[in-house]
């Protein structure tokens, strides 16, 4: 699950992923299950809107190592290939 994360390319953030949801880039999104909902609830809704598939997984720290970051996250996309 986390292994799809680390390849190809992605996203990072909720500036971004919603960006690239809304550009029709992303092909599936990541929210962190202890990310505040105050920020993982918007991004939630514009996904259902555009039909771009959602996934919960894991902590932020979690999601954040996945994505090669150093710190932790609460959104991240993959874009289309």
């Amino acid at each position: 699950m986390f292994s799809e994360r680390k390849q190809g390319a992605k996203v990072v953030g909720v500036k971004q992923t919603r960006r690239a949801v809304q550009d029709g880039t992303a092909a599936q999104v990541f929210l962190a299950e202890d990310a505040d909902p105050r920020i993982t609830q918007p991004v939630e809704a514009l996904c259902a809107e555009k039909g771009v598939p959602v996934r919960r997984s894991g902590s932020m720290k979690e999601l954040g190592r996945a994505c090669g970051i150093a710190v932790g996250c609460a959104v991240c996309a993959l874009l289309r290939g």
